[in-house]
């Protein structure tokens, strides 16, 4: 009698990382159980914390600033799945043009990865970059009613984009409104980026030092306050998405109501310098109180928490009283003022502020995130009519479980 055979193919996977949106990742390879996953992380013990609570899953030491064992580990599998961060992104591509081996990572496509362009073409390998949350979930959805819209002999006359991964309401219990389900230095560099898009016909730049500033409303649903500004640059998007008729193109990030306000005092304070100061290095013997950081940071010739205070107020822009009121109680919330709480001397103003947001701002037992994400067209239809568009994603986090920022990233 006939016999059947089926044959399973087994791909080889290289998993870099193992930060929030790895497991995800590697749970969702296991699925079909075809897939051989091999994890690496520069510390060996960070890569078998995450292999051990799957089957058959390896684990090793991988330096990714060792050209030599990027290559050898990238040559060694079918596949390699970039979530670390985008700094190493163009280091791990050039080992995969060197082995001819496809690789994949989320994050925006750099100028030094798109300088790897044609070689990549020429090594005849799959480089698919862009493809988690934002950016990736949002362009496919955005390209798909830009697609349905133009099919139908439409054109798009504005295009807005706001996205953001915030605590669930119930669990936006801070004043400012979030929490950490990312890299708490990644969110608050983010701030100090530059935004550049197209509003009316016109041509918008804003620098950083004023990104904050330049926040409004956003309306998804009644019950979400939000508010949005600017992410990056994303005046060429009307040449990507090919939508030349847009005289808005913007995409920005969704935070709720108040955090733009209270994000700006830190900045006006100084709280995102980076520099090096020796008073905060680990290896500084005194221990230090937070009133005497914040003291050294504003200048100031008292470390008496009130006097302080008065000296923060008058960083405050804005002029509402009762959101001077939130930002003050703000302030007190997170101790940068009190001769009892203890600084966690990380090296940089930066550095401590994220030490601490982390011991004040991170996800708690039976938590869960948010992600939220909207797109609003303007149409102009073949027959002339005119109608707005709107394309909405709303996923909530597994409490104790994989967030949804996780899965939105490292699933896609």
């Amino acid at each position: 009698m006939p016999v059947n055979l089926i044959f399973v193919y087994s791909r080889s996977i290289l998993l870099l990382g193992s930060g929030f949106v790895a497991e995800p990742c590697l749970e969702y390879l296991l699925r079909s159980g075809n897939n051989r996953i091999t994890v690496a992380c520069r510390r060996l013990e960070k890569a078998q914390e995450l292999s051990a609570k799957y089957p058959d899953v390896a684990a090793i030491s991988l330096d990714v600033e060792s050209d030599a064992a990027l290559d050898a580990a990238v040559a060694a599998h079918d596949l390699t799945i970039s979530l670390i961060p985008y700094t190493q992104h163009a280091r791990v591509i050039k080992s995969a043009i060197k082995a001819k081996k496809h690789v994949v990572t989320t994050s925006y496509i750099s100028p030094a990865m798109e300088e790897l362009d044609a070689a990549a073409k020429e090594a005849g390998i799959i480089c698919m970059n862009e493809i988690g949350l934002d950016p990736g979930i949002d362009h496919l959805y955005a390209l798909k009613i830009i697609n349905e819209v133009r099919d139908q002999g439409g054109k798009i006359t504005s295009f807005e984009s706001f996205c953001g991964g915030l605590p669930a309401p119930e669990d936006s219990n801070n004043p400012l409104g979030y929490k950490f389900s990312w890299s708490a230095r990644g969110v608050l560099l983010a701030l100090r980026n530059n935004a550049r898009y197209w509003q009316d016909g016109k041509l918008v730049e804003i620098q950083g030092k004023d990104l904050m500033d330049s926040a409004r409303p956003i309306y998804v649903y009644p019950a979400f306050a939000t508010v949005g500004y600017g992410n990056r640059d994303s005046s060429f998007y009307r040449e990507r998405y090919n939508i030349p008729h847009a005289q808005t193109c913007v995409r920005g990030t969704l935070r709720y109501q108040g955090f733009p306000e209270f994000a700006k005092t830190l900045v006006n304070m100084g709280f995102l310098d980076d520099a090096p100061q020796d008073f905060l290095s680990a290896s500084s013997p005194a221990d230090l109180a937070w009133n005497a950081v914040t003291q050294q940071l504003l200048g100031h010739s008292s470390d008496c928490p009130d006097e302080l205070l008065k000296a923060i107020e008058a960083k405050i822009d804005t002029q509402d009283p009762e959101a001077r009121r939130r930002i003050l109680h703000g302030v007190k919330w997170l101790g940068i003022t009190s001769p009892t709480v203890k600084v966690s001397k990380r090296g940089t103003y930066l550095d401590v502020l994220c030490a601490r947001l982390e011991d004040l701002m991170m996800y708690g037992e039976n938590e869960r995130d948010m992600i939220l994400l909207q797109h609003k067209f303007e149409v102009e239809n073949k027959d002339g009519s005119h109608n707005t568009r709107t394309s909405v994603t709303l996923m909530y986090g597994e409490p104790n479980g994989f967030s949804a920022m996780a899965k939105t990233v490292g699933v896609p």
